[in-house]
């Protein structure tokens, strides 16, 4: 046996009663931490781990050992990166809530310091234990990263708006909402496989000078990972300039790229303007829907790509630059290179580093965190509550192809928001809001193979296939936590309150 009860400090004195509930207690709140959190250990006075229980025991591979009996007896810090234990044991002050990052992954832990009963108050510290609360906290505390990650966005915003007040010539010429970056890696939200992929893909490219090209459908958020890989890179300071090719006219796109010299054509600024490119000057500009410029604006690009400097319309001077360009499309540029209508070598000076942001359909169990943090924003700017999505109704989400994607997903909670009386949006409101927005057919089980019986239940409502599914997959869950109601709702990701909601309901 691995485990055993810690030695119990002496109570004060009370009467016999009083006494027996006091260790009852104090023996009860430790099997509590050590049943409910993820991973416990004890160390003793001098670092040394003296106990560690069974929820342990899946990191020790990763710090490589294959047994508790290998890794007990060690002093903390040797087997533990990062830890914090010997601070805690020489202050004697606990550390209730800390991040932990090591070889065996990211942790929220907590260490809090034993110490010896003595007459009068506490006496010497003991020891001290150390608890895993949650051993995956992009995925348990998505919901507050969330929320941290826009008010950090308006707390910049704000900074931003203070900033452009100040007499900076940069400031004053260049276009509101295209001077710093706006989103960091945190405001990608999502920890499905593809969403990870493609983040860990994006911060290497943030350390590289090279020109990053984004591709991916519209709405997949290719404008929000150029601004996170701005804001990791080392031009974060600089400028992050941004360009939708798209929606400027044909003829003005090379005076917005490369600004233009006074009286340069009829109409313009006598005291001339500085494009795009030299705004960006030290820091990054991002030109989205590339795949839309015209040929003839194709070439000039190229060159100013390769030699760092541009010439402003009506002006026969070179102007050196130094911009890292982060492009994006949701068109098919190998497609549009074959028939012509995209440069060749223009291509191949974009797709030094190219990122294929993937759709919503390809990574759908990251719906639940996107509607948190969608509907966390709408509340936020209407100040009113964000909706609550029922477990079928989020099922329905899951079910759809999202053409539009998250763009396409934030519409509909907006839909169907203002057109509920309630806060709490089930699948029959929303698969109402779905038909009645054209969107693609809602996506049903493959009957083509489906026989009598299979096809009879597949053809039920929705709703009572939701129901069935959800029942079994509690079961699922209590099976395999042996009952534990605490530990079944984070294998599920649901609230304990949710959980007995469902349970309760199931009942009747």
């Amino acid at each position: 046996m691995h485990s055993y009860d810690p030695p119990m400090p002496a109570p004060p004195a009370l009467p016999l009663d009083a006494e027996g509930i006091l260790a009852l207690a104090a023996r009860s709140m430790f099997h509590l931490f050590s049943s409910i959190s993820q991973g416990m250990f004890l160390v003793d006075s001098s670092g040394r781990i003296v106990w560690v229980n069974e929820g342990y025991r899946r990191f020790l591979p990763a710090l490589g050992f294959s047994s508790i009996d290998q890794f007990q007896g060690h002093m903390v810090e040797d087997v533990i990166p990062n830890t914090q234990m010997r601070r805690v044991l020489e202050t004697g002050e606990p550390i209730l809530v800390d991040l932990l990052t090591n070889k065996a992954g990211t942790f929220v832990v907590s260490r809090i310091p034993l110490r010896e009963e003595r007459e009068g108050g506490a006496g010497d510290v003991i020891g001290a234990i150390g608890i895993v609360l949650f051993d995956q906290p992009e995925t348990t505390l998505q919901p507050l990263i969330s929320k941290f990650a826009l008010l950090q966005r308006d707390l910049d915003d704000a900074r931003r708006e203070l900033a452009s007040q100040r007499n900076n010539p940069l400031y004053q010429h260049a276009p509101d909402g295209q001077r710093r970056s706006k989103y960091t890696f945190a405001s990608f939200i999502g920890s499905s496989p593809a969403a990870v992929e493609v983040k860990r893909h994006a911060r290497r490219a943030a350390q590289s000078t090279s020109p990053v090209l984004l591709l991916g459908e519209t709405g997949t958020g290719k404008e929000l990972l150029a601004h996170a890989i701005h804001a990791s890179s080392a031009r974060a300071k600089g400028m992050f300039v941004s360009v939708n090719i798209a929606a400027v006219p044909d003829t003005l796109l090379e005076a917005e790229f490369f600004g233009f010299a006074p009286g340069a054509f009829t109409g313009a600024d006598r005291r001339g303007r500085e494009g795009k490119f030299k705004l960006a000057d030290g820091g990054s500009l991002f030109l989205d829907e590339i795949g839309d410029m015209p040929l003839g604006l194709q070439a000039k690009l190229l060159r100013a790509l390769q030699e760092g400097e541009i010439e402003p319309l009506g002006s026969n001077k070179l102007v050196p630059f130094d911009a890292r360009v982060i492009a994006a499309t949701s068109r098919d540029l190998p497609e549009l290179v074959r028939r012509g209508l995209f440069r060749e070598d223009l291509y191949y000076r974009l797709n030094v580093l190219p990122l294929r942001v993937p759709p919503l359909r390809e990574r759908r169990s990251d719906i639940p965190a996107l509607v948190e943090a969608l509907g966390e924003d709408m509340a936020l700017r209407s100040g009113e509550a964000p909706p609550e999505l029922t477990p079928d109704a989020l099922a329905l989400l899951a079910g759809q192809h999202w053409r539009g994607n998250i763009r396409e997903l934030r519409n509909v909670l907006e839909q169907v928001t203002m057109r509920s009386d309630s806060q709490r949006i089930d699948a029959v409101q929303l698969e109402r809001i779905l038909r009645e927005a054209g969107l693609e057919q809602i996506e049903l089980p493959d009957l083509s193979h489906a026989n009598g019986d299979e096809e009879a239940a597949l053809l039920r409502p929705l709703a009572q296939q939701v129901a069935e599914l959800e029942r079994k997959a509690i079961a699922a869950a209590m099976a395999s936590t042996g009952g534990n109601k605490l530990a079944t709702s984070r294998l599920l990701g649901i609230s304990r309150a949710t959980l007995y909601e469902r349970m309760t309901n199931q009942e009747r």
